[in-house]
């Protein structure tokens, strides 16, 4: 008996001891999973990726086009002061190979049609000659300055005429200040070319379409 007894007075707080040590950790592996879900629920991502799958056509940007209710913001092409690739001119401007590119988005910008669209490039040279390039005119907005900053929705439906679509050729930045003002605050960084599409609603609002890179075009054409 006295065994017995001594027995068990010492497996009882073993088995306590391991069962919390077990509870613990399911409790620990629970909280972590659940912040990771969290994390990717709610932690802003990118815009929609307008090439790949059906993107382009389910977002509505084609029907909002043809009604003239999109802007969009085109990051300038590469720039020559940050590449070793050859000046198309000035070292403030485009590389011969950005022109290249410029050249072949604005095919896919004229795939959309260009008839009720508006084009007006930031003041600087590597902007100018990407619209240049691509549109094959070159209008500057309005001051010193790109159109940028926490004011840039009302500068942009200030420039923006009824049933035209409006397109700004502008930079990375700019296109990162409204990314955030649209809820994206994390959003990866517009490579040269890239396009950000979004729809002005009735009420003046803006509804992000998605966002289409220069490589993207050719597939995402195909679905028109």
């Amino acid at each position: 008996m006295v065994n017995s007894v001594v027995d068990l007075t010492l497996t009882k707080p073993r088995v306590r001891r391991s069962l919390f040590r077990r509870l613990k950790r399911l409790w620990l592996g629970i909280a972590i999973v659940s912040l990771l879900v969290s994390g990717f629920v709610f932690w802003p991502r990118s815009p929609t990726n307008l090439g790949v799958r059906n993107h382009l056509i389910n977002s509505g940007l084609l029907a909002s086009w043809r009604n003239g209710d999109v802007v969009v913001l085109v990051r300038h092409e590469e720039r020559c002061d940050r590449s070793t690739n050859p000046c198309f001119g000035p070292a403030d401007g485009l590389t011969i190979n950005g022109t290249q590119h410029a050249t072949e988005l604005g095919k896919a910008f004229h795939a959309l049609g260009m008839q009720a669209t508006d084009v007006l490039s930031s003041p600087t040279t590597r902007t100018a000659q990407t619209s240049l390039f691509v549109f094959g005119k070159t209008e500057l907005s309005a001051g010193p300055l790109a159109i940028c900053g926490d004011a840039m929705g009302e500068e942009i439906l200030s420039n923006k005429r009824p049933d035209h679509n409006l397109v700004l050729i502008t930079h990375s930045a700019c296109i990162n200040d409204f990314e955030q003002a649209l809820g994206f605050p994390h959003a990866i960084t517009a490579e040269y070319g890239s396009a950000l599409f979004v729809k002005v609603l009735p009420n003046g609002k803006f509804k992000t379409l998605g966002i289409m890179n220069s490589q993207d075009w050719p597939a995402a054409l195909k679905q028109l």
